[in-house]
């Protein structure tokens, strides 16, 4: 019985040391795909030469977000195409009520997707990074109005901090511009109006998407097929409407280089492998990536794009960074917050991000 027990105490010694090494493995996998996106995509905004269409863009990453999702479903099918044919057809086509459901969140993750290129585009990447976290009030906001969710004060006084930090930040970057070669083409107020737009949405289409699915039996891959197919079809017409007779002319892949194309990937494999690492990450983990990923991206900034970091911009900063991770502390008593703070795509990425950020 004593050598059973000691068999037994060290597998969970080994299993707790392998939990906590994934866990670190997490918070860098979670760190690297929230800051690496956003600076490629301000870097690949910014290059002097032809410019891609973001509109293409976030087709393409839908197109290979829904392909991969197939390729899984075929893998757990056994590689039996017909089987899954049968089974695409019965959750897209049969239940096709509940196929709908899907077509309001994927409308506003495709217009999110788009907005978050216009900001980027005119927005610091540090600015950016910090004033997405408004997402975060969003969220909860829309959380308590529409799901009746209850925040804790130190969740509500996080809030507050976070507004103010971003409001300080706002403040400082009034009237600089960032020292790019074509600085000249950006417009602040545009990307300022673009992420706070896509804050709000983020935080609506979040809330909307984990009311619907509360309670269903369909797995991430078809979920995010099913998002897909609507993503796909309205970044066509989104394509079509702005940048249409652009395309017709130049091509659908113009300006696309190498960097580009790692975007697109980035864009579309890195919400997936986020939502199967971020399993073993808790909300303080993801506080703390969020947090990471901030400083990152203004340490970069300062070295890529000629970013200025004064003592306004690090008080607001800091601020943002603190307000995350409080929001993503638990309530006493309780051994989860008790609500998210990302949208339910990001949900405690449940549910693959169609979004930028993860988070």
């Amino acid at each position: 019985m004593a050598e059973g027990s000691e068999t037994a105490d060290g597998a969970t010694r080994r299993q707790h040391e392998a939990n906590r090494k994934l866990k670190y493995i997490s918070l860098a996998v979670l760190v690297l795909q929230n800051a690496s996106l956003i600076l490629s995509i301000r870097y690949v905004r910014t290059l002097p030469g032809d410019r891609f269409f973001a509109t293409s863009a976030v087709v393409m990453a839908e197109v290979l977000k829904v392909t991969t999702c197939l390729l899984i479903i075929l893998v757990q099918k056994r590689g039996n195409v017909k089987e899954m044919v049968v089974f695409l057809y019965e959750s897209i086509v049969v239940q096709y009520r509940d196929t709908l459901k899907l077509a309001v969140p994927s409308l506003i993750y495709t217009l999110q997707n788009n907005l978050q290129y216009i900001a980027i585009s005119n927005l610091p990447a540090a600015t950016f990074q910090v004033t997405y976290q408004l997402k975060i009030l969003t969220t909860a906001l829309f959380s308590v109005l529409m799901l009746r969710k209850t925040l804790s004060r130190l969740q509500w006084l996080s809030l507050l901090l976070l507004f103010t930090g971003v409001a300080i930040v706002q403040v400082q970057q009034e009237g600089k511009k960032e020292s790019v070669s074509d600085s000249s083409n950006q417009k602040y107020t545009v990307g300022l109006i673009a992420v706070v737009i896509s804050c709000l949405s983020s935080g609506f289409a979040g809330v909307y998407f984990e009311k619907i699915l509360k309670g269903s039996a369909a797995s991430v891959w078809m979920r995010n097929v099913q998002l897909g197919v609507f993503g796909m079809a309205l970044g066509v017409l989104g394509l079509w409407w702005k940048d249409g007779a652009a395309i017709a002319e130049q091509g659908f892949f113009f300006g696309y280089t190498s960097m580009v194309w790692s975007v697109i990937f980035n864009q579309a494999f890195g919400g997936l492998l986020v939502a199967v690492v971020v399993k073993y990450a808790d909300n303080i983990l993801k506080g703390f990536a969020t947090s990471f990923s901030i400083i990152i991206s203004t340490v970069t900034s300062v070295y890529l794009f000629g970013f200025q970091v004064d003592l306004l911009f690090s008080v607001g900063a800091a601020l943002v960074i603190g307000a995350v991770y409080m929001y993503s502390l638990p309530k006493q008593g309780s051994p989860s917050s008790s609500s998210s703070s990302s949208p339910p795509q990001l949900s405690g990425e449940n549910f693959l991000p169609k979004s930028v950020l993860v988070n």
